[in-house]
């Protein structure tokens, strides 16, 4: 089996005290040892750290094999510290490296402190042997590298229990939620059959008709909210795919808003504007679809009657930007930064409908397409959404 070399730092201002050390090295033929030594405190975090701040950005936790040093020797005298201040202000600069304490005290009380502090050994200068030192050494790496293993072990169970944690509250949401928005188009649904089966006889055929379009809209209401749901649990699975083809933008967008338009009928207004030199983009025509007319339905839900709601497509430096303008209620501050999260919907929607889900896929989508998502709003004056997509 190949052994590992052991990479030291000793931390000693004492000649003569770092030149014995060498020597217990030179004869502990058990191992493959490299050691560097350093005279100051300072100088011991400086080089502990050149090779950890980076590795430590991406992982509290390392390995031997990331680290520069395996152990650290730590003297408790020092030019510029004494004590165990020492072993504390290194331990905070460099909490990663086990730490073998060397003094010249025979002190009980001060070893256990230094232990307390995060010492993996004590070890007096006037009683050190050679099998003594490379037993506590190789004691202090191994426990070093348990305890680093019992962390990370603790870290992963954390994340697991705050993600099963974040699951039951979804799980809690999503059943509030559908049960709530079920809720209503069934019961308009029961009333209108209720109302033409006991009063068939009583009712006009204009009548009939509108209880009718009653039970149309509440089904085509809940198949919507199907639509969504089964959406999101396709990019929750990871099964959503994204399928480019080439489209005319300006066309897709015009065809799009005379569709809206209709659904929106005469309450409001869509005004669609196109700017750019060449229409042509390889995009996701279903998702782009969803993108679009989510966002254009927000606005429509969200504003007031007799309002207009601005669509603007710019295609510029490879990039499509589309921009959905609204007159509407606008979304307080507090919830801006959430509202893209499953479920979320703002603290001033009142009786308005909706299941929070329509920005969380529309993100997704956007995703999807390597794009990104802006908005900007303010209670009162309105809400612009800006989507930025690549046109290849």
């Amino acid at each position: 089996m190949e052994k590992l070399t052991i990479h030291i730092l000793l931390v000693e201002d004492s000649a003569s005290d770092a030149h014995l050390l060498r020597r217990i090295f030179l004869h502990a033929d058990q191992e493959q040892w490299q050691m560097l030594h350093v005279e100051r405190l300072s100088e011991a975090i400086d080089v502990s750290r050149e090779n950890s701040a980076s590795t430590l950005e991406s992982s509290r936790m390392m390995s031997r094999r990331q680290r520069r040093f395996d152990l650290v020797l730590l003297d408790l005298s020092l030019p510029d510290s004494i004590g165990l201040d020492t072993l504390k202000e290194f331990r905070a600069a460099v909490p990663d490296i086990p730490v073998v304490v060397l003094t010249g005290l025979d002190d009980e009380d001060l070893a256990l402190q230094a232990l307390a502090e995060g010492a993996q050994d004590y070890l007096v200068k006037d009683q050190m042997t050679i099998q003594r030192l490379v037993r506590a050494i190789r004691y202090a790496i191994e426990r070093s590298e348990i305890l680093n293993q019992l962390r990370e072990s603790e870290e992963r169970t954390r994340q697991a229990l705050a993600k099963e944690q974040e699951l039951n509250e979804l799980k809690s949401n999503f059943v509030a939620m559908v049960s709530h928005e079920f809720r209503t188009p069934m019961t308009t649904i029961r009333t209108a059959v209720d109302i033409i089966e006991y009063n068939s006889d009583k009712l006009t055929d204009g009548r009939k008709t509108k209880y009718f379009d009653r039970i149309q809209n509440a089904i085509n209401q809940m198949l919507h909210l199907l639509d969504e749901i089964l959406f999101l649990s396709k990019t929750e699975a990871a099964k959503l795919e994204y399928k480019p083809t080439l489209l005319n933008l300006e066309n897709f967008c015009n065809e799009l808003t005379d569709i809206l338009q209709v659904n929106a009928g005469s309450q409001h207004s869509i005004i669609f504007t196109f700017q750019g030199e060449s229409t042509q983009a390889k995009m996701d025509e279903d998702l782009l679809n969803c993108i679009l007319t989510n966002l254009i339905s927000n606005a429509i839900k969200y504003s007031p009657p007799n309002s207009t709601i601005w669509f603007d497509l710019i295609c510029k430096d490879r990039l499509a930007t589309f921009q959905v303008k609204d007159q509407g209620m606008g979304i307080p501050v507090k919830d801006q930064s959430h509202l893209f999260q499953t479920f979320y919907r703002a603290s001033n929607v009142g009786v308005i409908q909706g299941t929070g889900l329509g920005l969380t896929i529309v993100k997704k989508c956007v995703e999807l397409h390597g794009g990104h998502i802006q908005l900007e709003s303010e209670q009162g004056i309105g809400t612009t959404v800006i989507v930025t997509l690549p046109l290849q």
